[in-house]
Order: structure tokens, then sequence, then C-alpha cells
């Protein structure tokens, strides 16, 4: 029998989110120093960009023939690129 979806885990919950609440927003612009809590008004903030860095796929170099961690030998140069 499976668990229903509104009584999903906590951790579901804290998934990434595009739109932020107006105290997240205002430590956002107070880290960036664009928001002075003594001075300005809290109504009629700015957007703030919320965006997930996501880690991207390191790429394997190749040499011009195709093979990985290809090494010259000793005393012979390698073609040069171009």
């Amino acid at each position: 029998m499976s668990i229903d979806s509104s009584l999903k885990s906590n951790a579901a919950l804290a998934s990434h989110r595009n739109v932020l609440k107006r105290d997240e927003r205002i430590q956002r612009l107070i880290e960036d120093e664009k928001f002075d809590p003594e001075s300005d008004d809290p109504l009629g903030l700015v957007k703030v960009a919320n965006r997930r860095v996501r880690a991207g796929k390191k790429s394997v170099k190749k040499d011009e023939e195709g093979i990985e961690g290809a090494e010259g030998v000793e005393g012979e140069a390698l073609p040069a690129a171009g």
C-alpha cells in the first residue's frame, strides 16, 4: 500500500522554491548591502533572484585522435592544435 501524496516527508517541503517570503528577501538584500533595515521600507521590495545552482558534469578532454589521456613518447612532439 502506498502513502498518500499529502503525507510526504519534511524533506519534500524543504525543496527549492523560486519565490521567497518577505523576510527571506530582506535577509538576502541585507547580505548584498542593498537594503538598510533602519531607513528602507519593507513594503515594495525589489525582486530577488533565487536560482538553484546545479553542478555540471565534468567532461574529459580528448586529444585529436580521440584517445583519452594520451601522452606523447619522450622526444616526440605532439601535433599542434589548429
